[in-house]
Order: C-alpha cells, then sequence, then structure tokens
C-alpha cells in the first residue's frame, strides 16, 4: 500500500500543491544557504516598500517563503493549513479558495508595510535628513534590513474562514479541558495578536500581518455573503 500516495490523494489539490511549494521552497532555501551562499529570503522575502531591493512582486512570494533556521515556522503553518485548509477548499471550491488564500496572504503584506511605515518613521526621518542610522551594536541599518516571510497571513485568512463559516464548531485547544466554539477560538486570535502587536511582544513575528490576513479574509467573506454567493458552512457543523 503506497501510504504516501494515499494520504497526499485525501488533501484538495489547492491545499496539496500549497504544502509541497512551501515545503520544497523551505529546503530548497536551506540547501542553497548552505551550498552556495544564495538567500533566497533577498530575492522572494517582502521588503519594505523604500528598499532598494522591494519589488511588488514579493506580495505574493514572501507568502511561499519561511525561516530557514529551523523547522517549527514552516511546520506550524502547514500543519495549520492542512488542518483546516482543505475542509475551506471544499467548501469555497478550487478557484474561489485559491483566490481567497492569495488575497489574504498579500493583504497581510500590505499590513505589514503599514505597520512598518509606523514603526520606521523615526529612521525615514533619519534618512531623509542625511543621518546615519546604527543598531545597538554600532551596524548600520537600511531600508533592506526589514523583510518578512511565512505563509502565517494567509493561514489566519484560513482560520478566519473557519471561524466565520463553521462557528459553532466544537474545537480541543492544549491546554483547555473543554471544547471551544471556533467563533471565540479566531476572536481569541485576533485578541492575541492585536496585543502583541500594540505592546511589541514577540518582535520578530509579524502579528500585524496575522491580523491583515484576518482582516481582509474577513471583508471578502462579508462581501461573498451579502452578494448571495453561495459559500457553505455557517451553523453548527
Amino acid at each position: 500500500m503506497n501510504l504516501r500516495g494515499s494520504f497526499l490523494s485525501n488533501i484538495p489539490p489547492v491545499t496539496r500543491h500549497l504544502l509541497i511549494i512551501n515545503f520544497l521552497l523551505w529546503l530548497a532555501t536551506l540547501v542553497l544557504q548552505r551550498t552556495s551562499a544564495i538567500d533566497l529570503h533577498d530575492w522572494c522575502g517582502l521588503h519594505y516598500w523604500r528598499a532598494s531591493d522591494f519589488n511588488a512582486v514579493q506580495l505574493v512570494t514572501y507568502m511561499f517563503m519561511h525561516d530557514s533556521h529551523g523547522i517549527a515556522h514552516v511546520f506550524f503553518n502547514m500543519f495549520s493549513l492542512w488542518m483546516f485548509g482543505g475542509i475551506i477548499e471544499r467548501t469555497l471550491g478550487v478557484k474561489r479558495y485559491l483566490f481567497y488564500y492569495l488575497s489574504c496572504g498579500i493583504g497581510a503584506g500590505l499590513m505589514q508595510e503599514l505597520a512598518w511605515e509606523y514603526t520606521l518613521a523615526d529612521m525615514v526621518a533619519a534618512v531623509e535628513a542625511g543621518r546615519m542610522v546604527i543598531d545597538a551594536v554600532g551596524t548600520p541599518i537600511t531600508y533592506n534590513d526589514f523583510i518578512t516571510v511565512g505563509a502565517s497571513g494567509a493561514v489566519f485568512g484560513i482560520l478566519l474562514a473557519f471561524g466565520y463559516m463553521f462557528p459553532n464548531m466544537p474545537m480541543y485547544i492544549i491546554p483547555f479541558p473543554f471544547p471551544i466554539k471556533a467563533k471565540w477560538m479566531v476572536i481569541g486570535y485576533g485578541v492575541v495578536e492585536l496585543l502583541f502587536g500594540v505592546s511589541g511582544t514577540m518582535d520578530t513575528v509579524a502579528h500585524f500581518a496575522h491580523l491583515g490576513g484576518m482582516i481582509f479574509g474577513f471583508l471578502i467573506l462579508w462581501y461573498w455573503r451579502r452578494s448571495g454567493t453561495n459559500m457553505g458552512g455557517y451553523g453548527n457543523r
């Protein structure tokens, strides 16, 4: 029995290909960094829009890149995509699901750009005034140093869709010994991300990008529902 083939064949096509592409690009990034000193993050990661390395295409490519210093980043994103993405894909259909996923990722990237524009205001003013900006250890900082990667924004959009479309689905989340309805799980995630983003907690994580994915996801689903688009879901399933 081909267990690997059976496992992959049970995953809907878009989710399956997203999983494969993300893992392959993570592996390629890891190998190239160690064998040829090429860092795909420099090309495909999302840069601050004022940076010389910024390219608008990065608003798409960045969501397929992940931290190459370990497997945790790509694993947990893909685990969440595997858990919830297939359900949303079967509900929305292939084309609408792909549009939704990419739109949430792009929305997350735009939100991250806005967050940078706000948090880097002092740096922008210094550069425009002709002053050099250095970090705590005296190393010069440039706009190109600000890069974000990861599918988290798109995945948070998928989580939002699950809570929006199946609000009363019971979810079991460690360490809680009791089930939590999907809508409260999603709201809880959103509140935590907002608090972390505003407070600067875990500042290496793009909290506002996560929120951006959820916000864009909500707006898309809200529009589809208002326009009478049949999406399935809703209720107590």
